[in-house]
């Protein structure tokens, strides 16, 4: 607040913008899809590199869970579905559908 001649200026006081929470996109692991296609699928769907992707393969084959992208709730959902959404694996005759996988909010 400042004072100019007789009038009193009030600044305007600032605000911070919410940020959205954040949301871990977690693809599981399952006994019906080839390294091959996990790394066809993440290289298509997060354009990471195939090195970046099989690092990731591996994780998920090692500990059941791998997170492969973290964003608002809106790309989160969208991610998921594109995963769900990606058919199954054409190396395996077991192979039913797309690999699963979840949202989880990341932790403030």
């Amino acid at each position: 607040m400042s004072t100019i001649g007789t009038e009193t200026v009030v600044a305007p006081t600032a605000v911070r913008p919410r940020l959205a929470p954040l949301w871990h996109v977690i693809l599981l692991d399952d006994d019906d899809h080839t390294y091959e296609y996990v790394i066809e699928m993440l290289c298509a769907l997060f354009r990471v590199d195939p090195r970046a992707a099989y690092a990731m393969a591996c994780e998920v084959d090692r500990t059941g869970r791998v997170i492969v992208h973290t964003g608002v709730l809106e790309q989160a959902e969208f991610k998921r579905e594109q995963i769900h959404g990606f058919g199954a694996d054409p190396r395996l005759a077991r192979s039913q559908g797309s690999m699963s996988a979840v949202l989880e909010p990341v932790p403030a």
